[in-house]
């Protein structure tokens, strides 16, 4: 589908509070702290570094989150780290709050380099995993790092997505803003109110993170204000499955136990066994995924949101992207996108000092008040080539439209033409799913004939040919067994240099020097690894991709067996994408069986036929697709073309990426 754009909806409480801050922001942190030299003072509309990171308060809180998860006749509390400046709390002010929700703190670390968090002998906090506390502390900004319930010091399980995660962080913006209860310890302990903070929030993270972000903005918790989820998922059945096929050999549970605390291991089996039941391998919607599927709440959604997405993410495919944003959009929700040739990789490891800078000011800009205009730049930036960006004023850009592109056959089997004219009735192409291979095989013979695939192929273009948001496949298929998975692939034929987002570092290196943002203390460094672009010359790319069962044909959520011989017709949803496809490059559709690496495969081998003129992918392309853009002229059959190497099969997050 095509992204919707829409007017933004600016709240009213939104209004308020750019009214209000806006007056006493240099109270914050544009002035001085009292007994600061005047030297030291704010000279741009922005936050400045005034206040003592060394001195900073460090403390824990355990808030009550209301849910009785692990089922033990108490209500869970879960912990929350907190480092925020000591001075403005001496002056009576109170400040804004940076939070990142996670599940990884003890079991798996966050960033490149697996920051875990570490406490001193009495339990207090020493290191906050990430440069938010070491930057934006002497800003003026509190930095509040909670761990999930079931993880490392909170009480309850884990519940993948589910009702305890959210209200996990949910509970903390409540307590935040006086509507919980906080307590000094896990159990017992007095009540401690949040009397530091002025109840503005703002939520940030990468992958579960940035998923909790998510989930914690679609149920409209006033006080929460911006949330910047980088990778992350929107709806946890599109994590695991495709249209019903799977993309993983493991289910909730799996990843739930991964990162549960050796406590919640215990107490947690019933919630370990609802996962199990409410997730079926057959890939059918159940209401546990109702549960956790966000994008329906999108109207619910009072926060700003800055998403960051890499358009290469083979964990978190950019589906999760796309449904967001466009029922972000249809809410009228003000929002920014950057979208990078990256896999799953943090922008602070891909774009560091931009990242740094922009971050900055857009949490100046919605927790601070400060009117420093980045509500007004353009939408989204998009990484054309490594490190080469472009931006655009709105996202989808204006002109996008979804445009029919129809397969046809050509001269050898399998090597077809795509184009805009219908095949003639009757025309089929047949291929037969082979699970060793995958969408690198299918395309590095694009132009010979293999009986894995179908390939169809455009002449070279004679101008660029912008593909800017979501697009379908609609395919009708004959099997020739009881099951059948289906890929569609699109691809740009021609030389390029891109990140090599199968690459270890997923489209980076990281480099032995570090650079430092922000303050330190002994046992909080605010210095990192940098990183440099892991660069791949190609002689195509894979730019979008959708999977399905053809099982799922009926678009009920349940998947049924297949009668051999029998034409079904199903529509693929291809993953969000932002490709230009250069004038003398070729743009090809691949349709195929299992997508080796990144598709579990189906309980058959099955021979699809597939009929072609009841075959079409409509893609949102910019300008449209005039004729002789997209021409039927096919080049002589060339050895195997070079790309990146094939996907791997990746586990579910935590595990499946080294620097998340």
């Amino acid at each position: 589908m095509l992204l919707q754009r829409r007017k933004p909806r600016i709240h009213w409480t939104t209004l308020v509070l750019s009214a209000v801050t806006a007056l006493v922001a240099a109270a914050v942190s544009l002035l001085p702290p009292l007994g600061t030299p005047a030297a030291h003072a704010a000279t741009a509309r922005e936050s400045r570094p005034v206040y003592s990171y060394q001195d900073a308060i460090r403390e824990s809180v355990w808030v009550d989150t209301k849910v009785d998860g692990d089922a033990d006749g108490k209500t869970d509390r879960v912990a929350v780290d907190i480092v925020r400046p000591r001075e403005p709390t001496r002056q009576g002010r109170r400040i804004p709050v940076i939070m990142d929700a996670s599940p990884y703190y003890s079991c798996c670390g966050r960033g490149n380099e697996s920051q875990t968090k570490t406490y001193d002998a009495a339990g207090k906090p020493v290191l906050f995993p990430l440069f938010y506390d070491n930057y934006f502390v002497p800003r003026g900004y509190a930095t509040v790092l909670v761990d999930l319930a079931g993880t490392n010091r909170s009480d309850g399980c884990v519940d993948i997505g589910g009702r305890s995660d959210i209200q996990s962080a949910k509970a903390v913006v409540d307590w935040l803003n006086g509507r919980a209860s906080g307590y000094t310890a896990r159990t017992g302990g007095k009540t401690v109110r949040a009397s530091w903070s002025n109840g503005v929030t703002g939520m940030i993270g990468k992958s579960y993170d940035g998923t909790v972000a998510n989930g914690v903005a679609a149920t409209g918790v006033k006080g929460l204000k911006t949330v910047v989820p980088i990778g992350a998922i929107s709806s946890w059945y599109d994590y695991y499955f495709a249209k019903g096929a799977p993309l993983f050999d493991s289910g909730p549970d799996s990843l739930s136990d991964a990162v549960e605390s050796d406590g919640a291991h215990a107490r947690c089996a019933a919630v370990q066994r609802r996962l199990i039941d409410g997730a079926p391998r057959t890939g059918d919607w159940t209401g546990l995924w109702s549960a956790r599927d966000y994008v329906p709440n999108a109207d619910k959604v009072r926060a700003s949101v800055f998403a960051v997405h890499g358009a290469q993410d083979l964990n978190v495919r950019t589906k999760h992207l796309g449904q967001w944003w466009s029922a972000l959009a249809d809410a009228g929700v003000e929002r920014k996108i950057w979208l990078s040739q990256a896999g799953h990789v943090d922008p602070f490891d891909f774009r560091r000092g931009e990242w740094v800078r922009t971050l900055h000011r857009w949490f100046d800009h919605y927790l601070l008040g400060i009117d420093n205009g980045i509500e007004r730049e353009p939408m989204a930036d998009i990484e054309r080539a490594p490190d080469q960006w472009s931006t655009d004023r709105i996202w989808p850009p204006a002109g996008t439209r979804q445009t029919t592109l129809r397969p046809r056959g050509g001269a050898s089997p399998g090597v077809g033409v795509l184009g805009t004219e219908r095949a003639w009735p009757g025309a089929t192409a047949t291929f037969t799913d082979d699970p060793r291979l995958s969408e690198a095989d299918w395309a590095a013979r694009l132009d010979t004939s293999t009986p894995d695939k179908a390939g169809f192929i455009t002449g070279p273009l004679a101008k660029d040919l912008r593909l800017s948001g979501s697009g379908t496949v609609t395919v009708t298929a004959t099997p020739s067994t009881t099951s059948a998975h289906l890929s569609a692939v699109l691809v740009d034929l021609g030389p390029a240099t891109i990140r090599d987002y199968t690459g270890n570092g997923e489209g980076i290196f990281t480099l032995d020097n570090r650079t430092c943002w922000g303050s330190s203390t002994a046992g909080d460094s605010a210095c990192f690894k940098e990183t440099a672009a892991d660069k791949a010359n190609v002689d195509y790319t894979v730019f979008s991709r959708g999977w399905a069962d053809l099982g799922h044909y009926a678009g009920d959520g349940k998947g049924r067996p297949l009668t051999p011989g029998r034409a079904y017709t199903l529509t693929l949803d291809l993953a969000a994408t932002d490709h230009v496809v250069p004038a003398g490059h070729r743009l090809a559709l691949i349709i195929a069986g299992t997508d080796a690496g990144l598709l579990e495969p189906p309980s058959t081998t099955p021979r699809l036929t597939v009929d072609l003129p009841r075959t079409s992918a409509r893609l949102p392309l910019v300008g449209g697709a005039p004729e002789a853009a997209v021409s039927g002229r096919q080049a002589a059959a060339t050895p195997p073309l070079k790309g990146v190497r094939a996907p791997r099969h990746q586990p579910p997050i935590p595990f499946a990426s080294a620097h998340d």
